[in-house]
């Protein structure tokens, strides 16, 4: 019988620049330094992979991710390649291989996580692949999202499952032992949580991002034992959150295809804990990076499925926050009227929410003043194709920074930087004068690859005024302070804005 062609594994192939001859040489190098030195590949083998669709048996995908992440300098997983696991063809997968099914999660995040990992290690952070479309996504994930999660009845129980390494899928296993937890360690895996949340709001997420995808790594392992089910539902929700954060600083330091990777890991997280709202928060990070990255059409995508996918248990205050986002999607396209109206929808759930059902974790950081940013960046990205929205977007800017504290510094500068940016476009190039300053004060305190994103932008803004004294200096500052080097963003680079959620 004929096969097709593996073509995601010849598109890697081609990327990588190496001969078939090549390839199998490597291969075999790598299998014996992971500890299988019987493995020999040769040319007629590789090129029955490529050209015949041919799925080589374990531990082959994993030697050949592991060759293929360190070339390309970008996590390539198995999946990536077009294998499916023991031997399944995986066949009916998104052009990203997902939805995957739900006892391929803990692997997927395991091996991902690892392969991330090996990158730091040997400072090899290239983002060279491409992010999915946002309709590709949600197309992909729509069903799968909206179905109950089948965790309790779908995955192995903890009886069947005798977690012996000997007979375990290597991809789904760490380096070290996996071993179950109690409520004691999760307590503090929930609490480490908060303690890189906070660091990230105050600094961005340059400095910690390595401790968030190692400890995430770690909760891989953990997760390849069945706990009881309120135990395992902790550790499920304890990896979104580790993924949302891993996907967020990723975004904040320019590894765009790698963040996209998290933020879909985090929704198959949440849901197989049974959070439905927190996959779809999940996926709305995604839609937010869409249009920092100068997408909005593909960010609405990501956000009917976000909104739509999160269920009815989701809080009000849940539900502005989603709002907001669709909102700043709708103003990157110029859609005043539209904005508008999802604004006011975000006040009235934001005002509905009484307080009686205490908030998630991770909702916890979207209070007024947040809603205040969120508004004054629509806004002022809206000022670039109606001018009239500038001053509206100034007021909101100044209540976000009335309310600010120094624990979210890159929120605050984000402000700073709507703020001025509003006022250039509202010819009031003394105040923007004063609120870009602030904004320069600061911004070298972060490892926030955004916030230099949203300084270009404002700096582009400032080029009406050039011949203006205070404002020549200004821009003089702003070049001598901005990083060297290549953008790391696309369109422009920030989406004419900058969001202000943490």
């Amino acid at each position: 019988m004929t096969r097709e062609p593996n073509t995601r594994l010849a598109d890697l192939f081609g990327l990588a620049g190496w001969s078939k001859g090549e390839l199998a040489r490597l291969v075999n190098r790598q299998a014996a330094v992971m500890g299988h030195p019987q493995l020999a590949t040769d040319t007629s083998r590789v090129r029955r992979w490529i050209d015949m669709g041919e799925s080589p048996r374990d531990p082959v995908p994993k030697v050949l991710a592991a060759l293929f992440t360190e070339r390309l300098g970008r996590v390539v997983t198995i999946e990536d390649l077009g294998f499916g696991r023991r031997g399944r063809a995986g066949k009916g997968r998104s052009a990203d291989g997902l939805p995957w099914p739900p006892e391929r999660t803990a692997a997927v995040l395991t091996e991902f996580t690892g392969m991330d990992l090996m990158l730091n290690r040997r400072g090899l952070v290239g983002a060279g692949a491409a992010l999915a479309a946002g309709s590709a996504l949600s197309s992909a994930m729509r069903d799968w999202l909206h179905s109950d999660p089948v965790l309790a009845s779908d995955a192995p129980r903890f009886d069947d499952l005798r977690m012996d390494t000997a007979h375990a899928d290597p991809a789904g296993l760490d380096r070290y032992e996996a071993a179950p937890v109690g409520s004691t360690e999760i307590d503090a895996l929930e609490h480490s949580v908060e303690v890189f949340r906070r660091w990230d709001a105050a600094r961005g997420g340059g400095l910690q991002r390595k401790a968030v995808v190692g400890q995430l790594n770690e909760v891989g392992g953990m997760l390849a034992y069945h706990h009881p089910e309120h135990l395992q539902r902790r550790l499920w929700g304890v990896a979104a959150n580790l993924a949302v954060l891993a996907g967020w600083m990723s975004h904040d330091v320019g590894l765009e295809p790698t963040a996209q990777k998290y933020f879909v890991i985090a929704a198959h997280a949440a849901r197989e804990g049974g959070d439905r709202p927190r996959a779809g928060e999940a996926l709305s990070r995604a839609a937010r990076q869409m249009v920092h990255l100068g997408r909005p059409d593909d960010a609405l995508d990501l956000m009917k499925l976000a909104k739509s996918g999160s269920g009815e248990e989701t809080l009000p205050r849940t539900r502005a926050m989603l709002c907001t986002i669709e909102a700043w999607a709708q103003a990157s396209m110029g859609r005043g009227q539209a904005m508008r109206r999802t604004l006011g929808e975000a006040e009235e759930l934001f005002i509905s929410d009484k307080g009686d059902v205490p908030p998630p974790s991770w909702m916890q950081k979207f209070d007024e003043m947040e809603l205040h940013g969120m508004q004054a960046l629509a806004y002022r990205t809206l000022a670039e194709h109606d001018p009239r929205a500038a001053s509206v977007a100034q007021q909101h800017a100044k209540e976000a920074l009335a309310l600010r504290g120094n624990d979210t510094l890159r929120s605050m500068i984000f402000d700073y930087i709507s703020m001025a940016s509003a006022c250039f476009i509202g010819n009031d190039p003394e105040q923007a004068d004063t609120y870009a300053r602030l904004a320069l004060v600061s911004i070298g305190e972060t490892s926030s690859h955004r916030t230099w994103d949203r300084l270009r932008e404002m700096y582009r803004l400032t080029g009406k005024y050039a011949g203006y004294p205070r404002i020549e200096t200004l821009r003089e500052e702003i070049e001598r302070a901005l990083p060297k080097g290549p953008r790391n963003t696309a369109k422009g680079g920030a989406g004419k804005g900058g969001s202000a959620v943490v």
